[in-house]
Protein backbone atom coordinates (compact mmCIF):
# COMPACT_ATOMS: atom_id res chain seq x y z
CA UNK A 1 0.00 0.00 0.00
CA UNK A 2 2.79 2.41 0.88
CA UNK A 3 4.31 1.87 -2.53
CA UNK A 4 0.99 2.70 -4.12
CA UNK A 5 0.66 5.92 -2.11
CA UNK A 6 4.27 7.01 -2.49
CA UNK A 7 4.01 9.12 -5.65
CA UNK A 8 1.00 11.22 -4.58
CA UNK A 9 2.01 11.74 -0.97
CA UNK A 10 5.57 12.71 -1.87
CA UNK A 11 4.44 15.31 -4.38
CA UNK A 12 1.94 16.77 -1.91
CA UNK A 13 4.50 16.84 0.88
CA UNK A 14 7.26 18.29 -1.30
CA UNK A 15 8.02 21.98 -0.87
CA UNK A 16 11.32 22.17 -2.78
CA UNK A 17 13.64 19.78 -4.58
CA UNK A 18 16.03 19.96 -1.63
CA UNK A 19 13.60 17.86 0.40
CA UNK A 20 14.69 14.78 -1.57
CA UNK A 21 17.93 14.94 0.43
CA UNK A 22 15.86 14.04 3.49
CA UNK A 23 14.48 10.68 4.49
CA UNK A 24 10.68 10.60 4.17
CA UNK A 25 8.20 10.06 6.98
CA UNK A 26 6.51 6.65 6.72
CA UNK A 27 3.08 6.11 8.28
CA UNK A 28 1.29 2.77 8.50
CA UNK A 29 -2.05 2.43 10.20
CA UNK A 30 -5.31 0.61 10.70
CA UNK A 31 -8.69 2.32 10.91
CA UNK A 32 -10.65 0.40 13.55
CA UNK A 33 -14.15 1.71 12.92
CA UNK A 34 -17.39 0.16 11.79
CA UNK A 35 -17.52 2.43 8.76
CA UNK A 36 -14.50 2.86 6.51
CA UNK A 37 -13.95 6.53 5.72
CA UNK A 38 -10.99 8.36 4.15
CA UNK A 39 -8.02 9.02 6.43
CA UNK A 40 -6.48 12.44 5.96
CA UNK A 41 -3.02 13.89 6.56
CA UNK A 42 -2.79 17.57 7.50
CA UNK A 43 0.06 20.01 7.90
CA UNK A 44 -0.32 23.09 10.09
CA UNK A 45 -0.45 26.51 8.43
CA UNK A 46 -0.87 29.63 10.56
CA UNK A 47 -2.66 27.85 13.37
CA UNK A 48 -5.00 25.83 11.17
CA UNK A 49 -4.81 22.31 9.68
CA UNK A 50 -4.48 22.12 5.89
CA UNK A 51 -5.05 18.79 4.14
CA UNK A 52 -2.06 17.58 2.13
CA UNK A 53 -3.15 14.01 1.33
CA UNK A 54 -5.90 11.46 1.94
CA UNK A 55 -6.43 7.77 1.34
CA UNK A 56 -9.31 5.33 1.62
CA UNK A 57 -8.27 2.35 3.78
CA UNK A 58 -8.40 -1.19 2.44
CA UNK A 59 -11.25 -3.50 3.41
CA UNK A 60 -9.52 -4.45 6.68
CA UNK A 61 -8.85 -0.81 7.49
CA UNK A 62 -5.18 -0.65 6.53
CA UNK A 63 -3.83 2.67 5.26
CA UNK A 64 -0.52 4.46 4.85
CA UNK A 65 1.28 7.63 3.83
CA UNK A 66 4.83 8.46 2.76
CA UNK A 67 5.72 12.13 2.58
CA UNK A 68 8.61 14.55 2.89
CA UNK A 69 7.86 16.91 5.82
CA UNK A 70 8.03 20.61 5.03
CA UNK A 71 9.00 21.34 8.62
CA UNK A 72 9.72 19.55 11.89
CA UNK A 73 6.72 19.81 14.17
CA UNK A 74 3.07 18.90 14.54
CA UNK A 75 0.99 17.27 11.82
CA UNK A 76 -2.52 15.84 12.06
CA UNK A 77 -3.94 12.48 11.01
CA UNK A 78 -7.58 11.52 11.24
CA UNK A 79 -11.00 11.11 9.69
CA UNK A 80 -12.50 14.43 10.84
CA UNK A 81 -13.12 17.69 9.02
CA UNK A 82 -10.40 20.25 8.46
CA UNK A 83 -11.71 22.79 10.95
CA UNK A 84 -12.31 20.55 13.97
CA UNK A 85 -10.17 18.50 16.36
CA UNK A 86 -12.92 15.89 16.46
CA UNK A 87 -11.55 12.54 15.14
CA UNK A 88 -8.22 14.21 14.27
CA UNK A 89 -5.01 13.55 16.21
CA UNK A 90 -1.67 15.35 16.55
CA UNK A 91 1.67 13.71 15.78
CA UNK A 92 5.21 15.08 15.68
CA UNK A 93 7.30 14.41 12.58
CA UNK A 94 10.86 15.08 11.48
CA UNK A 95 12.70 13.58 8.50
CA UNK A 96 13.01 9.81 8.67
CA UNK A 97 10.35 9.22 11.34
CA UNK A 98 8.09 6.19 11.25
CA UNK A 99 4.62 5.95 12.77
CA UNK A 100 2.46 2.88 13.30
CA UNK A 101 -1.01 3.67 14.62
CA UNK A 102 -4.52 2.33 15.02
CA UNK A 103 -7.28 4.95 14.82
CA UNK A 104 -10.29 4.09 16.97
CA UNK A 105 -13.79 5.57 17.30
CA UNK A 106 -12.71 8.46 19.52
CA UNK A 107 -9.00 7.91 20.17
CA UNK A 108 -5.90 6.18 18.84
CA UNK A 109 -3.14 3.82 20.01
CA UNK A 110 0.43 3.40 18.83
CA UNK A 111 1.42 -0.03 17.54
CA UNK A 112 4.73 -1.56 16.57
CA UNK A 113 8.23 -0.78 17.86
CA UNK A 114 9.48 1.92 15.46
CA UNK A 115 7.54 4.93 16.73
CA UNK A 116 9.66 7.95 17.61
CA UNK A 117 10.32 9.00 21.20
CA UNK A 118 8.50 12.25 20.45
CA UNK A 119 5.31 10.47 19.41
CA UNK A 120 5.51 8.10 22.36
CA UNK A 121 5.57 11.09 24.75
CA UNK A 122 2.86 12.88 22.74
CA UNK A 123 0.68 9.77 22.97
CA UNK A 124 1.26 9.46 26.72
CA UNK A 125 0.07 13.06 26.99
CA UNK A 126 -2.91 12.27 24.76
CA UNK A 127 -3.83 9.35 27.03
CA UNK A 128 -3.69 11.62 30.10
CA UNK A 129 -5.92 14.34 28.64
CA UNK A 130 -8.23 12.07 26.64
CA UNK A 131 -11.00 12.10 29.30
CA UNK A 132 -11.36 15.90 29.02
CA UNK A 133 -10.71 15.87 25.27
CA UNK A 134 -13.51 13.36 24.72
CA UNK A 135 -15.99 15.29 26.85
CA UNK A 136 -15.03 18.59 25.22
CA UNK A 137 -14.44 17.80 21.56
CA UNK A 138 -16.78 14.84 21.07
CA UNK A 139 -19.69 16.67 22.66
CA UNK A 140 -22.16 15.12 20.21
CA UNK A 141 -21.16 11.65 21.45
CA UNK A 142 -21.12 12.37 25.18
CA UNK A 143 -23.71 13.65 27.62
CA UNK A 144 -21.32 15.79 29.63
CA UNK A 145 -22.01 18.96 31.61
CA UNK A 146 -19.80 21.17 33.73
CA UNK A 147 -20.79 19.13 36.80
CA UNK A 148 -18.77 16.12 35.64
CA UNK A 149 -16.27 17.99 33.41
CA UNK A 150 -14.83 20.54 35.83
CA UNK A 151 -13.52 18.00 38.40
CA UNK A 152 -11.77 15.99 35.67
CA UNK A 153 -10.34 19.18 34.17
CA UNK A 154 -8.89 20.26 37.53
CA UNK A 155 -7.46 16.79 38.17
CA UNK A 156 -5.87 16.69 34.73
CA UNK A 157 -4.33 20.16 34.96
CA UNK A 158 -2.84 19.18 38.33
CA UNK A 159 -1.30 16.04 36.84
CA UNK A 160 0.05 18.02 33.88
CA UNK A 161 2.45 19.87 36.18
CA UNK A 162 4.57 16.75 36.72
CA UNK A 163 3.79 14.96 33.46
CA UNK A 164 7.13 15.72 31.80
CA UNK A 165 9.24 14.42 34.69
CA UNK A 166 11.60 11.79 33.27
CA UNK A 167 10.23 12.15 29.73
CA UNK A 168 13.06 14.00 27.95
CA UNK A 169 13.39 12.65 24.39
CA UNK A 170 16.80 14.08 23.57
CA UNK A 171 15.26 16.26 20.86
CA UNK A 172 15.84 19.75 22.25
CA UNK A 173 13.26 21.35 19.95
CA UNK A 174 10.50 18.93 20.90
CA UNK A 175 11.39 18.94 24.60
CA UNK A 176 11.01 22.71 24.58
CA UNK A 177 7.85 22.89 22.48
CA UNK A 178 5.93 20.08 24.21
CA UNK A 179 5.24 22.48 27.07
CA UNK A 180 3.51 24.83 24.65
CA UNK A 181 1.56 21.97 23.05
CA UNK A 182 0.31 20.90 26.47
CA UNK A 183 -0.75 24.42 27.40
CA UNK A 184 -2.61 24.82 24.10
CA UNK A 185 -4.34 21.45 24.50
CA UNK A 186 -5.63 22.25 27.97
CA UNK A 187 -6.81 25.69 26.87
CA UNK A 188 -8.42 24.21 23.76
CA UNK A 189 -10.40 21.58 25.65
CA UNK A 190 -11.41 23.95 28.46
CA UNK A 191 -12.68 26.69 26.14
CA UNK A 192 -14.30 24.34 23.64
CA UNK A 193 -16.29 22.77 26.45
CA UNK A 194 -17.95 25.99 27.59
CA UNK A 195 -18.41 27.28 24.03
CA UNK A 196 -20.34 24.25 22.72
CA UNK A 197 -23.95 23.14 23.28
CA UNK A 198 -24.65 21.36 26.58
CA UNK A 199 -27.80 20.43 28.45
CA UNK A 200 -26.63 22.71 31.28
CA UNK A 201 -24.28 25.68 31.24
CA UNK A 202 -22.45 27.16 34.24
CA UNK A 203 -22.55 30.78 35.31
CA UNK A 204 -19.16 32.49 35.27
CA UNK A 205 -19.12 32.27 39.06
CA UNK A 206 -19.32 28.47 38.76
CA UNK A 207 -16.27 28.08 36.52
CA UNK A 208 -13.62 25.86 38.08
CA UNK A 209 -10.31 27.49 39.17
CA UNK A 210 -8.36 26.63 36.01
CA UNK A 211 -10.44 29.06 33.96
CA UNK A 212 -9.17 31.99 36.01
CA UNK A 213 -5.63 31.21 34.77
CA UNK A 214 -6.57 31.39 31.09
CA UNK A 215 -5.75 34.76 29.54
CA UNK A 216 -5.96 35.25 25.78
CA UNK A 217 -3.23 37.87 25.90
CA UNK A 218 -0.77 35.35 27.40
CA UNK A 219 -1.33 32.96 24.49
CA UNK A 220 -1.39 35.75 21.89
CA UNK A 221 2.08 37.11 22.58
CA UNK A 222 3.84 34.47 20.50
CA UNK A 223 2.69 34.20 16.90
CA UNK A 224 4.96 31.23 16.21
CA UNK A 225 3.39 29.24 19.05
CA UNK A 226 -0.14 29.83 17.73
CA UNK A 227 0.85 29.12 14.14
CA UNK A 228 2.51 25.79 15.08
CA UNK A 229 -0.56 24.43 16.88
CA UNK A 230 -3.22 22.84 14.61
CA UNK A 231 -6.09 24.66 16.29
CA UNK A 232 -4.22 27.74 17.47
CA UNK A 233 -6.53 30.20 15.75
CA UNK A 234 -9.65 28.39 16.95
CA UNK A 235 -8.37 28.22 20.53
CA UNK A 236 -7.37 31.88 20.65
CA UNK A 237 -10.89 32.78 19.55
CA UNK A 238 -12.24 30.57 22.32
CA UNK A 239 -10.01 32.28 24.87
CA UNK A 240 -11.23 35.71 23.77
CA UNK A 241 -14.81 34.50 24.12
CA UNK A 242 -14.05 33.12 27.59
CA UNK A 243 -12.35 36.30 28.81
CA UNK A 244 -15.17 38.44 27.40
CA UNK A 245 -17.69 36.37 29.33
CA UNK A 246 -15.59 36.57 32.49
CA UNK A 247 -15.52 40.37 32.17
CA UNK A 248 -19.21 40.58 31.24
CA UNK A 249 -18.41 42.00 27.80
CA UNK A 250 -21.26 41.12 25.46
CA UNK A 251 -20.68 40.09 21.88
CA UNK A 252 -21.17 42.95 19.45
CA UNK A 253 -21.06 42.86 15.66
CA UNK A 254 -19.07 45.29 13.57
CA UNK A 255 -16.37 47.73 14.55
CA UNK A 256 -17.28 47.92 18.23
CA UNK A 257 -17.14 44.16 18.58
CA UNK A 258 -13.70 44.03 17.00
CA UNK A 259 -12.48 46.72 19.38
CA UNK A 260 -13.48 44.46 22.25
CA UNK A 261 -11.71 41.48 20.65
CA UNK A 262 -8.51 43.41 20.00
CA UNK A 263 -8.34 44.45 23.65
CA UNK A 264 -7.38 40.82 24.40
CA UNK A 265 -4.83 40.48 21.57
CA UNK A 266 -1.56 42.43 21.97
CA UNK A 267 -0.06 41.17 18.68
CA UNK A 268 -0.82 43.14 15.48
CA UNK A 269 -0.41 40.13 13.17
CA UNK A 270 -2.88 38.15 15.25
CA UNK A 271 -5.26 41.12 15.23
CA UNK A 272 -5.10 40.85 11.45
CA UNK A 273 -5.99 37.16 11.65
CA UNK A 274 -8.93 37.94 13.96
CA UNK A 275 -10.08 40.64 11.54
CA UNK A 276 -9.96 38.21 8.62
CA UNK A 277 -11.92 35.62 10.63
CA UNK A 278 -14.60 38.27 11.20
CA UNK A 279 -14.46 39.27 7.52
CA UNK A 280 -15.10 35.64 6.58
CA UNK A 281 -18.55 35.80 8.21
CA UNK A 282 -19.65 39.00 6.46
CA UNK A 283 -22.09 39.08 3.56
CA UNK A 284 -22.35 42.85 3.16
CA UNK A 285 -19.72 44.94 1.41
CA UNK A 286 -20.70 47.94 3.51
CA UNK A 287 -19.98 46.03 6.72
CA UNK A 288 -16.68 44.90 5.24
CA UNK A 289 -15.80 48.47 4.29
CA UNK A 290 -16.59 49.77 7.79
CA UNK A 291 -14.33 47.20 9.43
CA UNK A 292 -11.60 47.51 6.83
CA UNK A 293 -11.56 51.30 7.12
CA UNK A 294 -11.15 50.97 10.90
CA UNK A 295 -8.74 48.04 11.12
CA UNK A 296 -7.35 47.27 7.66
CA UNK A 297 -3.92 48.35 8.89
CA UNK A 298 -3.63 45.02 10.69
CA UNK A 299 -3.69 43.08 7.41
CA UNK A 300 0.08 42.92 7.25
CA UNK A 301 1.52 39.70 5.87
CA UNK A 302 1.39 38.50 2.26
CA UNK A 303 -0.78 35.58 3.37
CA UNK A 304 -3.23 37.92 5.08
CA UNK A 305 -3.42 40.18 2.04
CA UNK A 306 -4.27 37.23 -0.20
CA UNK A 307 -6.97 36.03 2.22
CA UNK A 308 -8.35 39.55 2.38
CA UNK A 309 -8.70 39.66 -1.39
CA UNK A 310 -10.28 36.20 -1.49
CA UNK A 311 -12.87 37.35 1.08
CA UNK A 312 -13.56 40.68 -0.58
CA UNK A 313 -14.22 39.34 -4.08
CA UNK A 314 -17.43 37.42 -3.27
CA UNK A 315 -18.74 40.37 -1.26
CA UNK A 316 -18.94 42.33 -4.46
CA UNK A 317 -21.79 39.99 -5.48
CA UNK A 318 -25.06 39.25 -3.62
CA UNK A 319 -25.51 42.99 -3.57
CA UNK A 320 -28.75 44.95 -3.18
CA UNK A 321 -30.86 44.62 -6.29
CA UNK A 322 -29.64 41.13 -7.18
CA UNK A 323 -32.32 38.46 -7.58
CA UNK A 324 -32.99 36.35 -4.49
CA UNK A 325 -32.20 32.65 -4.39
CA UNK A 326 -35.26 30.70 -5.53
CA UNK A 327 -35.70 28.55 -2.43
CA UNK A 328 -38.54 26.13 -1.78
CA UNK A 329 -38.92 24.38 1.59
CA UNK A 330 -41.74 22.61 3.49
CA UNK A 331 -43.57 24.34 6.33
CA UNK A 332 -44.65 22.65 9.59
CA UNK A 333 -47.63 21.11 7.77
CA UNK A 334 -45.46 19.79 4.93
CA UNK A 335 -46.68 22.39 2.41
CA UNK A 336 -43.95 23.80 0.19
CA UNK A 337 -43.34 27.55 0.40
CA UNK A 338 -41.16 29.13 -2.27
CA UNK A 339 -39.56 32.52 -2.71
CA UNK A 340 -41.63 32.95 -5.85
CA UNK A 341 -44.87 32.49 -3.87
CA UNK A 342 -43.89 35.47 -1.69
CA UNK A 343 -43.62 37.98 -4.52
CA UNK A 344 -45.50 41.17 -3.71
CA UNK A 345 -44.37 41.09 -0.08
CA UNK A 346 -41.28 42.35 1.69
CA UNK A 347 -39.63 39.18 2.95
CA UNK A 348 -37.62 38.81 6.16
CA UNK A 349 -35.81 35.46 6.44
CA UNK A 350 -34.54 34.34 9.86
CA UNK A 351 -31.97 31.53 9.58
CA UNK A 352 -31.90 29.73 12.93
CA UNK A 353 -31.86 26.40 14.81
CA UNK A 354 -33.50 25.14 17.99
CA UNK A 355 -30.12 24.52 19.68
CA UNK A 356 -28.83 28.06 19.02
CA UNK A 357 -28.95 30.23 22.16
CA UNK A 358 -28.59 33.60 20.37
CA UNK A 359 -31.36 32.51 17.96
CA UNK A 360 -33.73 31.74 20.82
CA UNK A 361 -32.86 35.07 22.45
CA UNK A 362 -34.23 36.85 19.36
CA UNK A 363 -37.60 35.04 19.40
CA UNK A 364 -39.42 37.50 21.72
CA UNK A 365 -38.17 40.40 19.61
CA UNK A 366 -39.22 38.61 16.42
CA UNK A 367 -42.70 38.03 17.84
CA UNK A 368 -42.98 41.71 18.72
CA UNK A 369 -41.83 42.71 15.22
CA UNK A 370 -44.38 40.32 13.68
CA UNK A 371 -47.13 41.98 15.73
CA UNK A 372 -45.98 45.45 14.65
CA UNK A 373 -45.93 44.38 10.98
CA UNK A 374 -49.39 42.78 11.12
CA UNK A 375 -51.62 43.93 8.25
CA UNK A 376 -48.63 45.06 6.16
CA UNK A 377 -47.16 43.33 3.15
CA UNK A 378 -44.37 41.70 5.12
CA UNK A 379 -43.69 37.94 5.22
CA UNK A 380 -41.58 36.71 8.12
CA UNK A 381 -39.91 33.40 7.28
CA UNK A 382 -38.12 31.41 9.98
CA UNK A 383 -35.84 28.93 8.22
CA UNK A 384 -34.68 26.10 10.49
CA UNK A 385 -31.23 24.61 9.86
CA UNK A 386 -31.72 21.83 12.40
CA UNK A 387 -30.48 18.39 11.35
CA UNK A 388 -33.08 16.12 9.75
CA UNK A 389 -32.90 13.89 12.83
CA UNK A 390 -34.00 16.85 14.96
CA UNK A 391 -37.11 17.70 12.97
CA UNK A 392 -39.40 16.56 15.80
CA UNK A 393 -37.57 18.90 18.21
CA UNK A 394 -38.27 21.72 15.72
CA UNK A 395 -41.97 20.86 15.51
CA UNK A 396 -42.21 20.59 19.29
CA UNK A 397 -40.58 23.98 19.80
CA UNK A 398 -42.96 25.62 17.29
CA UNK A 399 -45.86 24.31 19.36
CA UNK A 400 -44.37 24.88 22.83
CA UNK A 401 -43.15 28.42 22.08
CA UNK A 402 -46.16 29.32 19.92
CA UNK A 403 -43.85 30.48 17.14
CA UNK A 404 -45.47 32.67 14.53
CA UNK A 405 -44.58 33.69 11.00
CA UNK A 406 -43.95 31.02 8.41
CA UNK A 407 -41.85 28.19 9.82
CA UNK A 408 -39.84 26.32 7.17
CA UNK A 409 -37.48 23.36 7.54
CA UNK A 410 -34.31 23.52 5.42
CA UNK A 411 -32.85 20.22 6.60
CA UNK A 412 -29.43 20.78 8.16
CA UNK A 413 -26.73 23.48 8.18
CA UNK A 414 -25.51 22.40 4.73
CA UNK A 415 -28.81 23.31 3.03
CA UNK A 416 -28.74 25.14 -0.29
CA UNK A 417 -30.01 28.44 1.12
CA UNK A 418 -27.22 28.56 3.69
CA UNK A 419 -24.63 27.58 1.11
CA UNK A 420 -25.85 30.17 -1.39
CA UNK A 421 -25.76 33.00 1.14
CA UNK A 422 -22.68 31.59 2.91
CA UNK A 423 -24.43 31.36 6.27
CA UNK A 424 -21.64 30.21 8.58
CA UNK A 425 -23.07 31.53 11.84
CA UNK A 426 -26.61 31.93 13.09
CA UNK A 427 -28.89 33.69 13.63
CA UNK A 428 -28.75 35.46 10.27
CA UNK A 429 -31.45 37.77 8.96
CA UNK A 430 -31.97 38.63 5.30
CA UNK A 431 -34.39 41.13 3.72
CA UNK A 432 -35.84 41.02 0.20
CA UNK A 433 -38.11 43.55 -1.50
CA UNK A 434 -41.52 42.99 -3.09
CA UNK A 435 -39.92 42.11 -6.42
CA UNK A 436 -37.84 39.34 -4.90
CA UNK A 437 -34.62 41.36 -5.00
CA UNK A 438 -31.98 41.50 -2.30
CA UNK A 439 -32.16 44.42 0.11
CA UNK A 440 -29.50 42.98 2.42
CA UNK A 441 -28.20 39.49 3.13
CA UNK A 442 -27.01 40.50 6.62
CA UNK A 443 -29.62 42.73 8.22
CA UNK A 444 -29.87 43.93 11.83
CA UNK A 445 -31.48 41.50 14.27
CA UNK A 446 -35.07 41.98 15.51
CA UNK A 447 -33.70 43.20 18.85
CA UNK A 448 -32.25 46.16 16.95
CA UNK A 449 -34.86 48.84 16.05
CA UNK A 450 -32.94 49.35 12.80
CA UNK A 451 -34.56 46.21 11.37
CA UNK A 452 -38.09 47.55 11.76
CA UNK A 453 -36.97 50.81 10.17
CA UNK A 454 -35.43 48.88 7.27
CA UNK A 455 -38.63 46.92 6.67
CA UNK A 456 -40.74 50.07 6.71
CA UNK A 457 -38.33 51.80 4.34
CA UNK A 458 -38.49 48.80 1.98
CA UNK A 459 -42.28 48.80 2.14
CA UNK A 460 -42.39 52.46 1.21
CA UNK A 461 -39.99 52.08 -1.73
CA UNK A 462 -41.48 52.15 -5.20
Amino acid sequence: MLKQLFGTAVMLGLATASLFAQAPVEITGVLVKKRITPVKLFKVVEGKPVEISNTTPEEKGKFGFIFYPEYEGLYVIGTGTVGSPNDNYKFYFKAGDKLSVSILDSSYVLTGKLNSKENIVLTQWHDLVHPIEHKSINFMKTQSTFVDFFPVLESTTAKSKTFLNGKATGNAKFDKNIKQYMAWDLASYATNFINTPRSAHPAVEEYSPYYATLKAEDFARNTASIYAYPWGSRTLSGLVSLNSRQQNIKYLPGVEGLKNTFAFIPNDTLKGDALLDRFAGLKSYNDYKDMNDAFGKYVITASQKKKNLDILTPLLTLKPGDAAYAFAYPDKEGKTVSMASLKGKVVLVDVWATWCGPCRAEIPHLKKLEEEMKGKDVAIISLSTDAVTDKEKWLKMIKDENLGGTQLFAGGPGNEFSQYYKVNTIPRFLVFDKEGKIVTVDSPRPSNPALKALLEKTLAAK
